[in-house]
């Protein structure tokens, strides 16, 4: 009997398998090996909350604040020189605010910095790259990886400092109405709303410093000033606020959002300051991290020691970010009405005549007095800046103000002097100066005790890009 013959023995049989059956996979499946964006992110997500100074941001973001909002709500002295600071004894929603003007100012560019500053060193500091190469096998896809990871990680933070600054003020204080910058009582619900929305708003200063974080990420590599790079723009930035800009200018600066979400809280809403710092920061956020996307796919990762050089850095990042700067700054002087700082005498006098009256018929009602309308009052101001009776313009704490206002039935009219602290973005501390029974002294005598006098010192906003009115309030 014939043995029966096996595949080796006739490769060509019928049972050897055919070329066709030993072809690539079809062209739909994925290759063998490859490793999606999503995979990715969840590796570098891992990654950077593996790190112990990132547990650390996380863990104080979520529950500093609260600790913070707490306890400053139940001592005696208020950080009054900060914006909604003078409130946080008589409502929770003050504590988040203050809170998001510390975060502005120095935590949110720190954050960023540890975060989105190091998401692409640290590969070059432990000389990782071509293993990561080697397993993703995707320049692009290890960016779009790194940069939604380092976003993600940035979110939570923010969403910590939020959270956790409402729930501290809410437990300490309550929910009770706050006092807005033209001295007008937002209820509860309105003004949680409004709290949340300020927070939304500074994203996206936030996404601007994060995008320069990774573009200095990618450019210096181990370099520690790579590191530093969103902190330090967000000084420069802070010292240039503090100038006397043209409006035009501090509206094209990139963080300039954080400081415009308090025209939240005048009535009506100063909107467009805020979207032009939304938009302008947007842009910053976009065009940085498209920098470093390209600088990134040029990089050659074969050279272990290649970092970057500071030609690159200057003409590849730092030129394209000054001509954006450039050409924001003459988009909004071309599109906007304002001009020089945009605090002009009429303004101020409008504004705290504004916010006077709204905080007289709180002083009544704290009184028991019969009440009044601001219709009745018809509060006008008169101010003038360092001898300047008319035209006087800018900021400075030179600026002297009267307040006269009428009550019905009376025949008198009743005065009141201020002095005024404006800083160069519009903010202004009105400090009572008499008489005594309104404006001069801290505290005023009620049914039930001794209470905040809400006239004796208040913080209001003038709107830098509104239409000057052509006469004095009246």
């Amino acid at each position: 009997m014939t043995a029966a013959t096996s595949p080796t023995e006739h490769p060509a049989g019928p049972s050897a398998p055919s070329p066709a059956r030993t072809a690539a996979p079809p062209a739909h499946s994925p290759a063998p090996g490859r490793v999606t964006v999503a995979r990715s992110y969840r590796f570098e997500v891992v990654k950077l909350l593996s790190q112990w100074r990132v547990r650390l941001l996380l863990l104080a973001c979520w529950i500093a604040p609260a600790l913070f909002v707490a306890g400053v709500s139940v001592q005696s002295t208020l950080p009054t020189d900060t914006l909604f600071g003078r409130w946080m004894h008589a409502t929770g929603w003050a504590g988040p605010l203050v809170t998001l003007g510390f975060a502005g100012a120095w935590a949110l560019p720190l954050l960023t910095s540890v975060v989105a500053g190091d998401v692409f060193a640290s590969e070059d500091r432990l000389g990782t790259w071509r293993h990561l190469l080697v397993a993703v096998r995707s320049p692009r896809r290890i960016f779009a990886a790194k940069v939604s990871a380092g976003l993600t990680v940035v979110l939570l933070l923010v969403a910590g400092l939020a959270a956790s600054s409402t729930a501290g003020g809410l437990l300490a204080v309550g929910d009770q109405p706050l006092v807005g910058l033209d001295g007008d009582l937002l209820a509860p619900g309105d003004a949680a709303g409004t709290v949340l929305l300020a927070w939304v708003c500074v994203l996206a200063p936030t996404l601007a410093l994060a995008g320069i974080g990774f573009l200095g990420s990618v450019v210096l590599g181990r370099s520690p000033m790579g590191l530093l790079l969103p902190a330090l723009v967000a000084l420069a930035m802070q010292l240039a606020q503090m100038l006397p800009l043209p409006v035009a200018v501090r509206l094209a600066l990139p963080g300039d959002a954080f400081l415009t979400w308090k025209g939240l809280f005048t009535g009506p809403a100063q909107l467009t300051p805020l979207l032009i710092g939304i938009v302008v920061a947007l842009l910053w956020a976009v065009t940085a991290t498209a920098l470093a996307y390209v600088l990134f796919l040029r990089r050659d990762f074969t050279n272990p020691a290649d970092d970057g050089s500071a030609r690159r850095a200057v003409t590849t990042a730092a030129l394209p970010l000054a001509a954006l700067l450039g050409v924001t700054v003459a988009v909004v002087a071309g599109t906007t009405t304002a001009a020089g700082s945009g605090i002009e005498q009429a303004k101020v006098e409008r504004a705290l005549a504004t916010e006077f009256a709204h905080l007289y018929r709180m002083q009544t009602g704290q009184l028991h007095r019969p009440a009044v309308t601001e219709a009745q009052l018809r509060a006008s101001a008169a101010c003038a800046k360092a001898g300047v009776q008319d035209g006087a313009r800018g900021p400075g704490n030179d600026w002297r103000c009267v307040v006269s206002w009428h009550l019905p039935g009376v025949t008198a009219t009743g005065s009141a002097v201020y002095q005024l602290d404006i800083t160069a973005d519009g903010r202004f501390v009105a400090d009572g100066d008499g008489p005594k029974e309104v404006n001069g002294y801290f505290l005023v005598r009620t049914s039930t005790g001794d209470a905040p006098n809400p006239l004796w010192q208040f913080d209001g906003d003038v709107d830098l890009l509104s239409a000057s009115p052509t006469s004095r309030t009246s």
